[in-house]
């Protein structure tokens, strides 16, 4: 392992960890569809294929999308030279993903600011069992965050970025369990690693919500005087 790629390493490792903790939570007595939304060179792609196709021999197809045209072009190239027909990979964006009708888990591993937004709303939108999500660059709020009682905090530039990705991943968690997810926000891996070590897990409950997860959310808001991404471009009526 080269000493510049060990971090990556411990990424992708530490990922696996926490799918294998989900893995109980998919459907099961059919063939399985993941989307890795964000893939870039796919490292994760390829390791979480390893892991559930060859290692766990589950009937899964995995799915890795990204911009960068040439990327994909090696990535395709690559998992045809090894032979692995389930895992094919496509260029574009993420909101405008339409090439699956069903989902059962989605992942993201730095998608940069709304791009998590984006993957997170394609997986409520095919109420995809399992969802794993880690953030990165949150910069949406930051730009509209309004509060008085919180000038102390956010007069300071370093404190507001930090507080609005905070935010960001608050008013995620809590519209993922307004839409019927029990969501957990874990440490993805050790800060000496990655200043990005927050993990959004989240695993489809079926389970009725109550009025007050969408209205705790509504006074979190309106407090803050926000108006995100994320339920701006909700597919369909969270429960009120």
């Amino acid at each position: 392992m080269l000493k510049a790629k060990y971090d990556k390493y411990r990424q992708i490792n530490r990922f696996l960890e926490m799918v294998s903790d989900v893995v109980s939570h998919l459907p099961t007595g059919r063939e399985l569809t993941i989307v890795d939304f964000g893939c870039g060179k796919s490292y994760l792609t390829f390791a979480l294929y390893h892991l559930l196709a060859i290692r766990e021999r589950l009937p899964v197809r995995i799915i890795g999308l990204d911009l960068k045209a040439d990327v994909i072009e090696d990535c395709a190239k690559l998992a045809d030279r090894l032979g692995w027909d389930r895992l094919r990979f496509a260029v574009g964006d993420i909101a405008d993903y339409a090439d699956a009708d069903r989902v059962d888990m989605v992942v993201t591993l730095h998608a940069c600011d709304t791009a998590t937004d984006a993957a997170l709303l394609k997986a409520v939108g095919w109420q995809a069992s399992v969802i794993l999500s880690v953030p990165c660059c949150q910069h949406e709020l930051m730009r509209q965050i309004e509060q008085p009682v919180l000038k102390p905090l956010l007069r300071h530039g370093i404190l507001k970025e930090r507080f609005s990705a905070l935010v960001t991943d608050a008013v995620r968690a809590q519209l993922l369990e307004a839409s019927g997810y029990k969501v957990q926000m874990l440490e993805f891996i050790d800060l000496e690693h990655t200043p990005k070590n927050l993990l959004i897990r989240a695993v489809r409950s079926g389970s009725p919500v109550s009025a007050q997860t969408w209205q705790d959310y509504e006074k979190f808001r309106d407090f803050l005087s926000i108006s995100p991404y994320m339920e701006n471009n909700m597919e369909f009526k969270v429960i009120k």
